[in-house]
């Protein structure tokens, strides 16, 4: 995939990996190109799915969310991981949902308004999922850091 992208192409995705709201116009004068190439480079990496969305990030506290945490789920057995996974994301407090390898089939990101919150989301809708084994959670302190992967 690296090949394909030349230094143009790198640029463009690492302008908009710092700031995804920034103008083409800027981002063509910062890298001293016209703006009708960033927008067909744009739509070029978008159309080859290498840029998916730009995304607006919520601050979780400020809108009453307090409790964030992940949890690993263990399945009854692997044939229920997909009717689990679909079952999973009718839970709007779930963010994240990912199929893993290790100790746990399935682990997920979970936004709560406090620690009853999250206790009602996993005892009143993931244990109640069939196919569901058991859960252990990790409440997330803080988060230190969160980025995109580098483009080299």
């Amino acid at each position: 995939m690296k090949n394909q992208f030349d230094y143009i192409d790198q640029q463009i995705l690492t302008k908009l990996r710092e700031d995804a709201r920034k103008a083409f116009s800027q981002i063509a004068e910062e890298l001293n190109v016209s703006n009708s190439l960033i927008h067909q480079r744009i739509k070029k990496l978008t159309s080859e799915g290498v840029i998916k969305n730009a995304e607006f990030v919520l601050d979780e506290k400020k809108l009453g969310y307090k409790t964030k945490s992940y949890t690993g789920i263990r399945l009854r057995e692997a044939r229920f991981a997909k009717e689990v996974m679909r079952e999973l994301e009718k839970i709007d407090e779930i963010v994240e949902c990912n199929f893993v390898s290790g100790n746990y089939a399935i682990f997920i990101l979970i936004f709560a308004r406090d620690n009853e919150h999250l206790q009602k989301i996993l005892y009143d809708k993931v244990h109640l999922i069939n196919g569901v084994a058991g859960t252990d959670t990790f409440i997330c302190f803080d988060t230190c850091f969160k980025r995109n992967f580098v483009i080299e």
